[in-house]
């Protein structure tokens, strides 16, 4: 889509030829022939060309973040570029393994940067570019943490490369792993100006498409990069920062003083009901409108062409959902691991009145038992072969009915925030997400009340001013956000009511479920015991998030990443990796790498690039 745009809008010069994954061709810097992007214009376009190399991305970064998780299986269908992926054995000429395709990227940006005049000003004074310069930076961050996410080192370089031998030069220089490069861009991205974390560039509509939703917002870039690093690190500040980032996308993105609830979305057994035949859907927790409004689930994506001849046509419909291009045959299904996690939770079902719950029952068919989201995306049917009038079963994961790719959600903001929390001590915070919601009476109520110290000289408790004062910077004013409560949800609405914990948009209402709680959830004064406390209800909760994940996530393109982060944090990484991986099926079996090897989480290319054995 963008690159059919751009084809129309721009005339590129031809630059010299360089090597290897700095390869450029003849489009790969726009403008190289100007000295400064000056006129709006050039900037423009500039702009909108970075989106078309950024379409190159699109694919690989849902197949690499799913295809190497536990959550998805291949059909025989399957071709060798996404066997390899699956099988942990990708070769140079995968389709997939082209770095070249994110320095494309990456060269645009530092050529933009470079050149962009910041200097000039409208007659309010406003910077005419600075919303356009903010944006290619982010850009460049979240393309060089993809990058490094999936090579583990990769040569860095932040200027533009222009001809063979700075490519040369470049390709010999030192590189920078995941911590190095998070470390770099979180100093980069923290000189921009604040209010440029939610004012993006603003070009109406791109055939149909709101062009708000190309650019990735800084806040959440800035929360993924500490994210990164603190996994890299065990930095609990860096988990503080990851989470206040976080917050801030949500807190300013509709604006001073307004909101960003989850809302009451969610998939649900209708209170009182006995037959388990019908569900109940509240907006839809799968299929997210395109759509940009103050409630929209939908952040970002990147955008795809609506016929392969256009150049970046998106194939992810193809693989994961039966269509006439694919002969109905998908390359992807979900695996065993998938079904088994979704049938495991336990749906807790409110009654009509809403003053008490009962459990749905286990072994309801179409994958109705348990959590109830997957049966919600996920259809198998079949139809029936117009020539040989034979029956071809089909496969609908209705996550993929659109052209373009989606990048970030309301949904994952908020479980990353939940993730930073609880890394950086709050597990009753993060466990509060998880179960209910936030408000600020929820956090008062139910999470401030676990950080009073006993102040024995005056013989009272206290509450701990390192935690209150951290906690109080996650303000869910009262005025904005309502958690729903049990007689709310027994209700068609939710009296202006907007938030509801993560694990309730498929199991149900999880704030009366007894099998659905933080372990050894009391009050505990003595800061000592309360420290070791703390240090279990992490664990719990990490592990909660692991599974929050599969049943939000699958085949969205996170689950190899937060499996990574999951394994990281734990005392033998490399083994909690495997153990997590090889339960694709259901059963621990092999994989044809030994992922106790942390150089085999990367891709490798061409001896260059990823993590190789000393």
């Amino acid at each position: 889509m963008v690159c059919g745009i751009a084809a129309a809008m721009m005339a590129l010069p031809v630059l010299t030829s360089c090597e290897d994954f700095f390869t450029q061709e003849s489009d790969d810097v726009l403008y190289a022939d100007q000295e400064h992007l000056n006129i709006a214009e050039d900037s423009i376009y500039s702009v909108t060309g970075i989106l078309t190399k950024l379409q190159a991305l699109a694919d690989r970064t849902i197949l690499l973040g799913e295809l190497r998780g536990d959550l998805v299986d291949l059909t025989t269908v399957a071709n060798n570029d996404l066997r390899e992926i699956y099988e942990f054995n990708v070769s140079d000429d995968n389709k997939y393994n082209q770095p070249s395709d994110y320095y494309a990227v990456i060269n645009n940006c530092n050529y933009f940067i470079e050149h962009v005049d910041t200097a000039l000003h409208d007659n309010r004074g406003e910077i005419i570019f600075m919303k356009e310069y903010c944006a290619v930076k982010a850009i460049r961050a979240w393309t060089y943490l993809q990058l490094v996410l999936n090579y583990g080192e990769v040569p860095f370089f932040d200027k533009a490369l222009l001809s063979k031998e700075q490519a040369e030069q470049a390709e010999s220089a030192g590189k920078k792993n995941i911590e190095e490069i998070c470390t770099y861009f979180i100093n980069d991205l923290a000189t921009l100006p604040e209010r440029y974390n939610t004012e993006l560039p603003g070009y109406r509509q791109i055939r149909g498409l709101e062009s708000k939703l190309l650019y990735f917002p800084l806040s959440i870039v800035r929360g993924d990069l500490y994210l990164w690093r603190a996994t890299m690190t065990g930095s609990v500040e860096d988990y503080k920062n990851a989470a206040r980032n976080y917050y801030k996308y949500i807190s300013e993105r509709n604006g001073a003083f307004s909101a960003y609830p989850t809302t009451e979305s969610r998939v649900c057994w209708t209170p009182g009901q006995t037959n388990w035949s019908s569900r109940t859907v509240y907006s839809d927790v799968a299929s997210f409108s395109e759509s940009v409004n103050a409630n929209a689930e939908l952040i970002s994506l990147i955008a795809g062409d609506s016929i392969r001849a256009e150049g970046h046509y998106s194939e992810l419909r193809n693989i994961f959902t039966s269509t006439k291009l694919n002969d109905y045959k998908v390359s992807v299904t979900p695996s065993q691991r998938l079904f088994d996690i979704s049938e495991a939770q336990n749906n807790c079902v409110l009654a009509a009145n809403g003053l008490s719950v009962y459990y749905a029952p286990k072994g309801l068919n179409e994958h109705r038992s348990g959590d109830l989201r997957l049966s919600w995306y996920y259809d198998q049917s079949y139809t029936i072969d117009a020539v040989s009038n034979k029956r071809i079963d089909t496969q609908d994961i209705s996550k993929y009915n659109s052209r373009n790719v989606h990048i970030y959600r309301r949904t994952m903001v908020y479980m990353r925030l939940a993730e930073a929390l609880n890394g950086a001590g709050y597990p009753r915070m993060a466990f509060q997400i998880l179960a209910q919601g936030l408000s600020n009476e929820a956090i008062e109520e139910n999470v401030m009340s676990r950080y009073y110290n006993y102040d024995a000289e005056n013989d009272t408790i206290v509450m701990s001013q390192k935690d209150s004062l951290f906690l109080a910077e996650f303000n869910f004013d009262n005025n904005l956000y309502g958690v729903c409560d049990n007689l709310d949800l027994a209700k068609t609405t939710a009296a202006g009511h907007n938030q509801i914990g993560i694990h309730m948009r498929g199991s149900g209402y999880t704030p009366m479920d007894t099998t659905y709680v933080l372990p050894h959830d009391t009050i505990e004064t003595d800061p000592v015991k309360r420290a070791k406390l703390i240090k279990e209800q992490q664990a719990a909760v990490d592990t909660l998030l692991l599974t929050e994940s599969a049943l939000e996530f699958a085949f969205e393109g996170t689950r190899y990443y937060d499996i990574m982060r999951f394994a990281k944090r734990q005392a033998n990484p490399a083994a909690a990796m495997k153990q997590i991986i090889e339960a694709r099926r259901g059963t621990k079996g092999t994989t044809s790498v030994p992922l106790t090897d942390e150089s085999s989480w990367f891709l490798k290319w061409n001896g260059k690039l990823g993590v190789f054995k000393n």
